[in-house]
């Protein structure tokens, strides 16, 4: 199947997953996880119509969209990996929205380059939801507090994210990121990869990010 085609398909199936839900988000977004895709990829899902894209590694997105973000104005870019201090300048440049904000002094640096450039992307709490040592995230325990943090240094906060342990039903981590936003009045939920964007849904995600079932078995880097 072709880009077009998978995409069409994935649409079909979140808006499947929307009316079989009891109560979904408002709306739920696709995110097209585009990283190690080279621009031919990424420009055959514009054609298709696809807008909203996530990427790992600032350093790749640097040399893949801001020519693409030139030609197609309402191309909204997302990171969805890891973000070293040391990079948000040139993350606050690229991208539209940031999902992996987890800890006071990558809120600080956000907040030092809003107030130089006058700008800053939508932010994201990356939630690890399966306290897992080798990923990144806030521990849920102490994501309220990263949350009254962000909001004190008056940064764009707008939602979560997760990205469960693989061996485990993502069920209970999409319950709790979910109750973690309502109990904060944070709107945004992006959650669903892949192989469980479908149960994501039903738990109100309003951002799934869906990379292989689009642009088939990526590249290793």
């Amino acid at each position: 199947m072709t880009i077009a085609q998978n995409l069409a398909d994935i649409l079909a199936r979140i808006d499947a997953a929307r009316k079989a839900a009891v109560n979904p988000a408002a709306a739920t977004q696709l995110v097209a996880v585009s990283k190690t895709v080279d621009e031919t990829g990424v420009r055959e899902a514009l054609a298709a119509g696809q807008r909203v894209f996530g990427e790992n590694r600032v350093q790749e997105a640097q040399g893949k969209f801001p020519a693409l973000k030139a030609e197609f104005p309402d191309l909204e870019l997302h990171l969805i990996g890891p973000l070293q201090s040391n990079k948000v300048k040139e993350a606050c440049a690229l991208f539209d929205v940031i999902q992996t904000l987890d800890r006071e002094k990558l809120a600080d640096a956000f907040a030092a380059e809003r107030d130089k450039m006058g700008r800053c992307p939508r932010l994201l709490i990356q939630v690890n939801t399966g306290e897992e040592e080798q990923k990144a995230g806030v521990l849920p325990r102490e994501a309220a507090a990263l949350i009254d943090y962000a909001r004190k240094r008056e940064l764009p906060l707008i939602g979560l994210m997760c990205i469960p342990p693989v061996q485990d039903d993502a069920a209970p981590h999409f319950a709790l990121l979910q109750k973690l936003a309502r109990d904060h009045g944070l709107e945004t939920l992006s959650m669903g990869m892949s192989g469980d964007f479908e149960l994501a849904v039903k738990f109100g995600a309003t951002h799934v990010r869906v990379g292989t079932a689009i642009f088939g078995a990526r590249d290793q880097k």
